[in-house]
């Protein structure tokens, strides 16, 4: 193990931040701390690249390249044209400076204020050391990204070095109203305990992505595994240490089991959906490991005498266009099946904060605050052991 200590980031949103710590003490880095809507750790080369294949729950991933003072414009100007960023990259390369102010009002630089001036700087500095040659700024798809954070005349310097969004694990094809984020939903696996070593069911998969989440953690599979060359922002930087990347993929390819020990099923009222979330996981690798279905939840018997139940349940804008259905009812239907056949099942059931759930019927373990799209919802979470009492209203 390299003993080198990189300074790092991982975002995420603020309500799933304690599932990603958990993630990262499971990686074993060291110095964890936790900040808004995001972690600062520290860790070797080889938990770095660890880190971007195998965190389910961080959105984008940091490398901490220095921090130095911004209390002004100027000021920050002239910090940026000092950085060696030849070590990091050569003029070749395209980038974008994404500017990122804590601070909020007249007194204090903007976004826009802070992205130009470190540009200003980085490209100056390239000027002044070189043939005269320097690296042009690229909206679109720029091979380096520059994160500033400026916080209390303080500017904190990163390389975004995962890219596009850790969420974006690449199996996911249009064509669901409402799909759930990839990371949204490996913490609502989390938060319901799910780990594999149970059997799971989402009995209203939409298309597919909880389901498909849980088989690859049933599989002890990484989920960033099948991104393509150079998609990673690091494969980009002059750090970039192919060897010990390569390494560390056959590495993980290697801890992959070959079948989830315990049943994952997918099932839907929609056959469409069906067969998006089945695309969908053969996109994932994963659609031979699990067991689809159609058919109304109300009708579908428990796949084992104990297990993991999580579902996504829909909304009213949803169910409406769905043919104006009683949300309420639905909502009692729901408790009511899960009383009659899921005796011995742990439920974790994503609601809208305005939903009429309460109307489920069944005593809570736990009710989770979370956010989907913007929308706050509650992971309500149920112990249907046998012989658990109704708690009306709860």
């Amino acid at each position: 193990m390299s003993e080198t200590s990189l300074r790092l980031i991982a975002t995420c949103p603020e309500e799933t931040k304690d599932v990603l710590i958990a993630e990262l003490q499971q990686l074993g880095v060291s110095n964890i701390e936790p900040a808004y809507r995001a972690v600062h750790f520290r860790a070797t080369e080889e938990q770095f690249y660890a880190a971007h294949l195998c965190l389910r729950t961080a959105s984008r991933i940091l490398r901490v390249i220095k921090e130095v003072a911004a209390q002004t414009p100027e000021m920050l100007y002239t910090q940026a044209r000092r950085i060696p960023w030849q070590d990091y990259f050569g003029p070749e390369r395209t980038f974008l400076v994404e500017g990122v102010p804590a601070d909020r009002g007249e007194a204090f630089m903007r976004a826009n204020d802070i992205s130009q001036k470190v540009r200003e700087g980085l490209q100056e500095h390239f000027l002044r050391i070189g043939d005269g040659k320097m690296p042009k700024v690229d909206l679109e798809e720029p091979r380096v990204i520059i994160v500033a954070f400026v916080a209390g005349g303080r500017c904190t310097l990163s390389f975004d070095t995962s890219g596009k969004s850790l969420h974006k694990r690449g199996y996911r094809q249009d064509g669901h109203p409402a799909p759930i984020k990839e990371t949204l939903a490996a913490a609502i696996l989390h938060l319901a305990g799910y780990d594999g070593t149970q059997t799971f069911l989402d009995p209203m998969c939409g298309s597919g992505t909880i389901a498909i989440e849980a088989a690859m953690i049933a599989m002890s599979k990484a989920p960033q595994i099948h991104r393509a060359k150079g998609q990673f922002q690091f494969e980009w930087l002059a750090f970039f240490n192919r060897d010990l990347w390569r390494t560390m993929q056959e590495h993980y390819r290697s801890e992959k089991l070959a079948t989830p020990e315990h049943p994952v099923v997918a099932s839907d009222i929609d056959a469409k959906y069906v067969e998006l979330a089945r695309a969908n996981a053969l996109r994932a690798r994963v659609e031979k490991h699990m067991q689809f279905a159609v058919g109304r939840f109300q009708d579908i018997e428990a796949p084992g005498a104990s297990g993991i139940l999580v579902a996504n349940l829909p909304y009213g804008e949803r169910l409406a266009k769905a043919g104006g259905i009683d949300l309420e009812a639905f909502y009692k239907e729901i408790g009511d099946t899960l009383k009659k056949k899921f005796t011995g099942w742990r439920a974790a059931l994503l609601v809208a904060e305005d939903s009429p759930y309460k109307v489920i019927g069944l005593k809570t373990t736990r009710r989770i605050p979370l956010k989907n799209g913007g929308i706050p919802c509650k992971l309500l979470i149920y112990d249907l052991y046998a012989g658990s009492r109704e708690k009306k209203g709860h």
